[in-house]
């Protein structure tokens, strides 16, 4: 957890290092008086460790709520393209993954952080939407503008991860979700166009993706709070 949640610049928590073990040259160690690094820069590169159930349940939940984040997507672009009579109760539902992909970060980062990754997620969510409605309806500025908008929220979400998490590249993470993007556009389209054999395969490219971004956030969380995942046995 933060320890000076309070403690913000520009919107963003002053990390502080919480670690009493000389030897440990992690700058992000969070280990306190149990860290046992022995002059490494990454908490933890040895010793007899296993990790616990809450590694387990972390990668568990971040993967099922980003396999969320792309079914909903995609069931809300069925419903815009086809019209469906659903479509404000499936778009509902997309809107939720905002929450409960913020909800997984409230144990690690605060309400505070939480609720400001929510917004995030929830925008990008909203202005996919967007864009495909606009595209149905052949105004071409205004998915133009969508599109832009949806790309400096991108942005703005790797700014942020990288923000509260030193272990995820902002670049790196960055292009993941700008490929994210690219590819939920191109399913979107080829589904307009009525090439659903296309649309789908694309997809499948989409969750694949999306499960790589899930791993990539787990993994740079376990990274900053090992304590949290690993006991010495």
């Amino acid at each position: 957890m933060w320890r000076n949640e309070r403690e913000y610049s520009g919107g963003y928590p002053y990390y502080q290092r919480n670690c009493s073990n000389p030897a440990c040259l992690n700058p992000y160690c969070q280990c306190g008086e149990n860290c046992r690094c022995d002059h490494r820069h990454q908490c933890h590169g040895g010793g007899n460790l296993v990790y616990t159930q809450q590694k387990v349940n972390l990668s568990n939940s971040m993967r099922l709520v980003w396999e969320q984040h792309v079914y909903w997507t995609r069931m809300t672009i069925i419903s815009i393209v086809f019209s469906l009579p659903d479509i404000d109760d499936v778009t509902a539902r997309l809107l939720r993954n905002a929450e409960d992909s913020g909800d997984i970060l409230k144990p690690y980062y605060g309400n505070e952080i939480a609720t400001m990754y929510s917004n995030l997620i929830r925008k990008h969510l909203v202005i996919a939407a967007e864009l495909v409605k606009a595209a149905k309806a052949g105004n071409q500025e205004a998915a133009t503008a969508a599109e832009k908008r949806w790309y400096i929220n991108g942005a703005e979400v790797a700014h942020f991860l990288n923000r509260i998490n030193p272990f995820i590249s902002r670049e790196g993470f960055q292009k993941m979700f700008f490929e994210h993007l690219a590819l939920t556009k191109t399913e979107a389209v080829f589904m307009l166009q009525g090439d659903f054999k296309s649309s789908i395969n694309v997809f499948d490219k989409i969750e694949a993706q999306a499960l790589q971004m899930a791993d990539t956030i787990t993994i740079a969380i376990v990274k900053q709070f090992p304590n949290m995942f690993y006991i010495y046995i």
